[in-house]
């Protein structure tokens, strides 16, 4: 039983992103506050029986890749075992990763071996005492050391993702973008968004615009052939991705600019989302979900299916993702005309 899931306005969904842990051994400005976040119960959490099921039901549904995500998911015992065994079982689904990188040099000879679509690694800065700073528990050279180890082995496409904080990484912009050059990897910069209301900063955001300003030898980036509906050819893509991607016509690099707040990309949204407590999220800035964790444990695959599709239709047309004015929040404006902060919810729950 084959098909297509199609939200309310049209748009096909055939990605998924699905969180199996809320767990991360890092503790991320921009991810949760200071003090931290009390841990979902390890029982309320999706077993690997419940998302094998779950993939299998978005499988006959039409979903095309998944991405599995956290907090940390490498912090989660037998992470890696998993990812094999969703390889032999769903062999035709794309299959990708999103991690801090802490883990990656302990694992880099297994992830190579499983042909994934990508690994994306979490990278915001080259100087190791701002790292830690930002992290509050992480160590630079060992994720440095982890995606020199992947690249190496091969095998596997790397993408660092770095989000972009004005008086915090804006002087790097130029030092990235050449990393990525040396180390082979694709470079993509993200918009700071209005997620969460304990870690946001109007003052910290920076727009794509800028961000392209400052690249290095910036009158030699054009937009990249096709890079409006896919990645360029060193990291494929399936259509309607968030980055646009620019390429310096002098040296041939690619890096991708995510603009989710300067220039959202609602209407050709293709994804879903999946937390590990089993909640189908039909977009990351809303907070209706539906809980599908029973289905899956008592292995009601048609039940599971029906509360996917209950959240499609759910899915908005746009996801409110427009920075809050202060002026707003500071006079107690209804959250909900905000735009954003509906109530809390943080991104190592979400699975961002």
């Amino acid at each position: 039983m084959g098909g297509v899931i199609r939200d309310p306005f049209g748009r096909t969904l055939d990605y998924v992103r699905i969180s199996i842990t809320d767990r991360c051994n890092f503790r991320c400005l921009y991810c949760m506050p200071a003090n931290g976040i009390e841990w979902i119960p390890h029982e309320d959490i999706m077993t690997y029986e419940d998302i094998f099921l779950l993939v299998s039901v978005l499988s006959e549904l039409g979903v095309k890749r998944l991405r599995f995500t956290g907090g940390e998911p490498f912090v989660r015992k037998g992470f890696v075992s998993f990812l094999q065994e969703i390889r032999r079982r769903f062999p035709s689904i794309g299959v990708a990763v999103t991690t801090n990188g802490a883990f990656l040099e302990r694992d880099a000879t297994l992830l190579s071996s499983l042909a994934l679509h990508s690994v994306n690694v979490s990278l915001d800065t080259l100087h190791q005492k701002k790292f830690a700073e930002i992290t509050r528990t992480g160590d630079l050279g060992t994720v440095l050391r982890g995606i020199s180890a992947l690249v190496e082995k091969g095998g596997v496409p790397v993408k660092l993702n770095t989000v972009v904080m004005r008086d915090f990484n804006l002087d790097e912009v130029a030092g990235l973008v050449r990393f990525a050059e040396a180390n082979r990897v694709l470079l993509r910069f993200i918009e700071f968004m209005p997620l969460d209301k304990d870690v946001w900063s109007n003052r910290q955001y920076v727009s794509a615009s800028e961000i392209l300003s400052l690249l290095p030898d910036a009158a030699q980036w054009s937009k990249a052939p096709g890079s409006s509906e896919t990645e360029p050819s060193m990291c494929s893509e399936i259509p309607n991705g968030p980055a646009k991607y620019f390429r310096n016509v002098k040296t041939g690099q690619d890096i991708g600019v995510i603009s989710a707040v300067s220039d959202h990309f609602c209407h050709t949204c293709n994804r879903l989302r999946i937390t590990s407590t089993g909640e189908v999220r039909p977009c990351l800035f809303s907070n209706r979900g539906v809980r599908i964790i029973d289905a899956l444990r008592r292995q009601d695959s048609e039940a599971a299916r029906e509360g996917i599709l209950m959240a499609v239709k759910n899915k908005p047309r746009e996801g409110g993702t427009g920075i809050p004015e202060e002026r707003q929040l500071s006079e107690g404006v209804p959250q909900e005309k905000t735009g954003a902060f509906q109530e809390e919810r943080h991104m190592s729950r979400i699975g961002g």
